[in-house]
This record gives structure tokens, sequence and C-alpha cells, in this order.
């Protein structure tokens, strides 16, 4: 008898005919000889409404309170399946994650997932129960509920995938696989039958939505194949793991763009020993994170600083920085919010020759200027105008053959 994790998105749970559809799925699932644990998403838009509601009542309102708030959504879509299931015949329990034994650290909206006591979950399992777990959520040391952040439930269950051992991990969404560009930016582009841990990795980091970065780290770090499918289609979706041919070839598997960036530059800052450190410690305490970074060369022991970040993260991070750069005797500081990143991804790129000037020449060809580039060992990204992305997208795309994979 093999052990299942399968985890529904909000859309694939939007409403009650959604959520019937999805308990027949795991009904068949079951009736397979499977046993089955489901983590569930919040249906459909219940998070944005929960945040607009909270805000509505307190203009400053408790994260620990934010969060318990924010942990109902997914209680009430975990609930409303194990009716389903249960109206289909199938035995079935939900449980809240911290029911389940997801045990977080206590960083409230951005909580991480410490370790998982999967031994409830397991005597469900024991009674032939199909387990739901709400996602999203866990538990603190002081017993209070925490969310892990937006996509929190991809790491819900892998994470539960790992701890229970589970012979396959599934996450089901409202698109049928990983493709090489947003189908919805690049009509050609293709869906991917398999992808390798770090190529998904680095496209889900740099704007690619279908998994969330720590969902497929945990899934490298413990080596769990994930099957990313549609919840609407009888389609074989993509799976990711390791061990994806690199010889032979096209290089770039695919092409990734974020519009969630902001850039940050501070102009005339002293170059002296520990600028940089203040400057980057006083954001991350602040649990800022910061991408691209880019310091131009001195000249007269005076140089330019600049780097990016999330543009949901400007207006503290703007708090943060114009003291510090009162402080150090920097001239001036530039925040643009109208930037954007577009990406090209694949193992092996940085080590042959020639990918990095097709991309800067199709982008030249297109007229649009780079601002800053960075990269990995598989990965190449420019920061530009957030108006040229989906152009830049188009472009690479044709440039490298992609909708030939």
């Amino acid at each position: 008898m093999s052990l299942v994790v399968q985890k529904y998105g909000g859309s694939s749970v939007a409403d009650g005919e959604k959520i019937m559809n999805v308990a027949r799925r795991i009904a068949k699932t079951s009736e397979n000889g499977n046993q089955v644990v489901v983590v569930v998403s919040a249906m459909g838009d219940t998070t944005d409404d929960l945040i607009k509601l909270a805000y509505n009542v307190c203009e400053n309102p408790s994260s620990r309170e934010l969060d318990v708030l924010l942990s109902t959504g997914e209680i009430v879509s975990s609930t409303l399946l194990a009716m389903a299931l249960k109206s289909l015949g199938a035995k079935s329990i939900s449980l809240t994650g911290a029911q389940a034994g997801i045990r977080t650290d206590n960083s409230y909206s951005k909580a991480r997932i410490t370790n998982i006591d999967p031994r409830r979950v397991v005597r469900e399992l024991e009674k032939g129960n199909i387990v739901i777990v709400a996602g999203f959520q866990g538990m603190n040391e002081e017993m209070d509920t925490t969310t892990l952040g937006r996509g929190g439930s991809d790491t819900t269950a892998v994470a539960l995938a790992v701890s229970l051992e589970a012979d396959k991990c599934e996450i089901y969404t409202d698109v049928a696989g990983v493709y090489t560009a947003d189908p919805r930016i690049v009509s050609q582009a293709k869906k991917l039958d398999e992808i390798g841990y770090e190529e998904m990795l680095e496209m889900s980091t740099y704007g690619a939505n279908v998994m969330h970065p720590r969902a497929v780290e945990l899934g490298q770090i413990y080596n769990i194949p994930i099957l990313v499918a549609s919840s609407f289609l009888e389609s074989p979706g993509t799976l990711i793991h390791g061990g994806i041919p690199m010889e032979g070839r096209n290089r770039v598997t695919g092409i990734a763009q974020d519009l969630n960036v902001a850039k940050v530059t501070i102009v005339g800052v002293p170059d002296k020993p520990g600028i940089a450190a203040t400057i980057f410690e006083r954001l991350a305490n602040a649990g800022i994170s910061v991408d691209t970074i880019v310091q131009n060369a001195s000249i007269e022991n005076i140089t330019d600083l600049t780097f990016t970040i999330a543009k949901s993260d400007l207006a503290p991070a703007t708090e943060i920085v114009k003291p510090i750069a009162s402080e150090i005797g920097a001239r001036d500081c530039i925040f643009d919010p109208t930037v954007g990143k577009v990406s090209i991804i694949g193992t092996g790129i940085q080590t042959s020759p020639g990918y990095a000037a097709r991309m800067f020449t199709t982008l030249s060809q297109e007229g649009i200027n780079i601002m800053l580039i960075s990269t990995s060992e598989i990965r190449i990204t420019c920061i530009i105008k957030e108006d040229k992305v989906k152009d830049a997208v188009r472009a690479l795309h044709r440039a490298f053959e992609l909708e030939q994979a």
C-alpha cells in the first residue's frame, strides 16, 4: 500500500462544486489502494479577503492575531473537504496544522517549519481515514498559531511527505504543470514533462508561481519527487526530481519573470569597511531579503550601492535606508518601484559559451535596456523596466527556441 500526499490550491477548492470535484479525485486515489494525506489551501480569495477585513477594523493589526485569523481560511476548506468525502462514503478527518504536529519558529506570517510530529496523522491513517490537513499553518513553542507565508501550503505538503516517508507528493493546481514560460504571456509555451530540482528552485525563486521555493528546496534536500498537475484535467503534469540529463539538449529550460521588484540606490557612499554590513544587517533584522547587489568601482573613496528587494518591502526598506544614508553621509537615496526581472534558467548555461551573449543581444534588438545583471551557475537574470518584461519574456522564448521543448 502506497502513502500519497496531495495538495490542492485555493482555485481548486474555490466553491462547493470544486470541493466535490476534488473529493471525488481523492476518493478515487484511496479506492486504488493508497493511504492518502491531503493538504488544502483556503478557498479562492479567502486569504486576501481576511487581510482586508483585518485592516478594516484595525490600522495596525497584531501579527499574532492576524496569523490566527488567516489560518481559519484553510480550516474552513479542510473541514468542508472532509464533509464532502464523507458524503461520498469515504472515511476522513480534518486536522489543523497544530493537530497534524506541525511545529514552527516564532516568525508570524513568515514562519518556518522546525519539525513535524506525525504521530496523530499516522494514527488516523491506521484507522482507515483519509487525513485532510489545513495547509499554510503550524504552532510555535508558545502554542500560538503561526502561518508560513504565501505559498506555504506547498511547503506543508512536502514537509508532511518527508516526515511520513510518503511514496509520492502531488501538487494540484489550476495549471497543467510547469511550462517553459508563463503561458499567459507566451502562447507557444510548452509544458515540461520533467524538470530538475535546481532548475525548478530557480524558476520558483525568480517568478514562476507554480511552486513555492521553500517546498522545492525541501524536496531537493530529502529527494522527494514532486508531481505538479492540474486538478481540473486528467493530464500527466510535470515531475520535479533529480538526475535530469544535461547533455544533448537545449540548456535553457525556461524563462521566468517577476514584477514584485524594486530597485534601491544609495548614491555617494563612503568606500570604507562596515558600511554595506550596516545597511544589509538592518534590512535582514527587519525580515527584508535582498537580491541583486551591485557596487560601482570606487572613485576618490566614494561609490554607489544598488540592490533589489521585493516591491512589497519597499515602504519598510525606505524607512530603514534613509536614516542609514544620512548617518554615513551618502549624497542621496533613489527608490525605483518600476522595475522587473527576466531570467533564463537551465543547468549548464554558465559553463557553455554563448548563452549570456544571446540573451543580451536579444534584449538589445528589442530595444530593452539592462539596468543590472545577476547570475548563478544555472541562471542569468536581468533587471529591466517593468513595462518591458512581457516583451522580454516573449523575445527570449523565441531566441532560445523553447517552443520546440
